[in-house]
């Protein structure tokens, strides 16, 4: 029956405490599970660690994510005859043709090249343009180009949505100078484009006028196609990477900053890192920051006199004093968290079966509260190789040295060049403390004044400091792969051409690139070469040195791949 009180009806008592009782079942049975789940997952753990070791668990596909294979949504008739062509003997064979054309215009870039409008060596970069003008006619015909500083080659081929920020390209038309001691050392002459059957052959093969020709070829082909981008693409073209970019480079990025403003571009591409195996594992290895650079020039002052009576110590032996002080102090191999060698590691630990016990042992990091003489992950992969060690130390080499005039005379002016790529995270005037500081040791012994980094005068019986090139490590670009960014779209454009077995891991450039010069413009800077033949290796292809190459297989990939990226940027809704 039922109870009125004050408070109103209630059920009698059995059944108003039902609910309760199978509340309480319920919470006993949720306790049970997260029991059981818990348990469970402690004796896999348990179970892992007898199979792998306390340091050997398999790691968590989390920590290096590999994206699903992107191809572009939109087809036509005309973009998958492309594509077919693209693959086709008959597009090797013309392919052959543009690069072996463009290798024979020799556009090298000499050190001593004075100001474009004064020095007239500059000139065969018209030759250069006349023939992609001739190469291209569809590119010349529908897109607009713009001459930067007379010889840096702008094209903008506009997208139909003006508020969508541009995808862009940028490569040199420029060359590393060809030594003539060394001509008779390569296999094919160097301004030939020889083409064997398998490489193509010359100075620039491989950098860049391969990258160039590439990025123009898959433009050409998408004109061709009747393809039509929402986002526009900007082909950027400097030519004198190989000295500075000041030229060049430095000028296009400033046209494109007054045109697009800070962070203006969606996504630039440049030359850089490319593939490489490790572990039995392929990995991709799209560059995402560079190290920074700082050229120090050091002038030992010492008294001068004739050699019949020298002293203890002439100039030039205290420069060599200081030459030995500062190569037995180099810099101890460090990471910083914003290194993208430590994110190629995990990359490797998660995707490589043969990934070491001796690195996977100091995985994951232990942050920066390591000693950058102490840690342990840095010490451990700089076992691997100098070029290893490099990514994630500070470089210091002692390349130039010059003193004295007269075999009778003792000298009094020796200078030194000390050159510095500064580790990712590290800065350019902790470097130069740590010179200020070893230059003072030497000093102090055979008292002479330090004159660090000052804009007086050498004074006599001193060491002179100075700054000449500088450039700070570049900014980290963005590996984000949730939603989609411009690496997340780069990294499937990658899968979808070489399949879900290449993995893609972010690179660091141990050089400078003509990005440098376009930081403020995007904050998505990836410096990529995206062609790989397998056949070939992981070679350097003889990049700045005798027998240049590159891959016939690797070219066309190249091309096969940009022209994808271009569709798949155009597709994209970026997060």
């Amino acid at each position: 029956m039922m109870d009125f009180s004050e408070k109103g009806p209630s059920l009698p008592l059995s059944r108003a405490a039902a609910p309760r009782s199978q509340w309480t079942l319920a919470r006993t049975l949720l306790l049970f599970t997260i029991t059981l789940l818990a348990v469970l997952k402690l004796l896999i753990e348990v179970h892992q660690r007898m199979i792998f070791g306390a340091d050997d668990l398999p790691p968590s596909p989390a920590k290096c994510p590999q994206l699903r294979p992107l191809v572009p949504g939109y087809q036509s008739p005309a973009l998958s005859d492309m594509e077919k062509y693209i693959s086709s003997d008959q597009f090797s064979r013309e392919t052959v043709e543009r690069m072996t054309t463009a290798i024979s215009i020799p556009t090298e870039a000499f050190d001593d090249l004075g100001p474009v409008g004064q020095d007239a060596r500059w000139n065969k970069m018209d030759k250069f343009a006349e023939y992609l003008e001739k190469a291209f006619p569809a590119i010349h015909s529908t897109v607009k180009l713009e001459k930067v500083n007379t010889y840096a080659l702008l094209y903008t081929w506009q997208g139909t949505d003006p508020e969508l920020p541009p995808t862009l390209f940028v490569a040199h038309q420029d060359v590393v100078p060809v030594e003539e001691e060394t001509i008779d050392e390569w296999t094919h002459p160097p301004f030939s484009g020889h083409f064997d059957g398998k490489y193509i052959w010359g100075r620039g093969a491989s950098d860049d006028k391969n990258g160039l020709v590439g990025i123009m070829e898959a433009v050409e082909l998408l004109l061709k196609a009747d393809f039509q981008p929402r986002r526009s693409v900007v082909l950027a073209f400097g030519f004198d990477e190989e000295l500075t970019g000041s030229q060049g480079a430095r000028h296009l990025a400033h046209t494109l900053h007054e045109r697009y403003g800070d962070d203006g571009v969606a996504v630039l591409v440049d030359e850089g890192a490319g593939f490489v195996g490790f572990w039995g594992t392929i990995f991709a290895l799209p560059g995402v920051a560079e190290k920074g650079r700082i050229d120090i020039e050091i002038t030992v002052r010492a008294p001068g006199g004739h050699s019949s009576v020298p002293p203890a110590h002439t100039g030039i032996g205290i420069a060599s004093e200081l030459v030995t002080l500062i190569e037995a102090n180099p810099y101890p191999p460090h990471f910083h968290e914003e290194n993208p060698f430590l994110q190629f590691l995990e990359c490797a630990n998660t995707h490589s079966a043969d990934f070491p016990g001796s690195l996977k042992r100091h995985l994951p990091w232990k942050g920066p509260s390591q000693p950058a003489g102490d840690d342990k992950l840095a010490l451990e992969a700089a076992k691997l190789g100098d070029v290893i060690k490099y990514l994630f130390t500070t470089a210091s080499a002692v390349d130039m040295i010059s003193g004295g005039v007269k075999a009778n005379a003792l000298p009094e002016n020796t200078r030194l060049l000390v050159s510095h790529r500064v580790n990712v995270g590290d800065s350019l005037s902790g470097v130069q403390d740590k010179l200020a500081h070893l230059a003072q040791k030497v000093a102090a012994k055979h008292n002479l004044t330090v004159q660090a980094f000052t804009d007086e005068p050498e004074v006599p019986r001193s060491i002179k400091l100075t700054t000449l090139n500088t450039l700070e490590p570049a900014p980290v670009s963005p590996t984000l792969t949730h939603g989609v960014t411009p690496y997340s779209v780069l990294s499937g454009t990658t899968r979808a051409l070489y399949g879900e077995s290449m993995i893609v891991a972010p690179a660091l450039m141990p050089g400078n690139t003509d990005s440098r010069y376009y930081w403020s413009l995007s904050k998505h800077i990836f410096r990529y070469n995206p062609g790989y033949d397998p056949e070939l290796g992981f070679g350097l292809d003889g990049i700045h040195t005798v027998n240049e190459r590159i891959s016939l297989v690797g070219h066309v990939r190249a091309v096969q791949w940009y022209s994808l990226f271009i569709r798949n940027m155009d597709e994209a809704e970026l997060s």
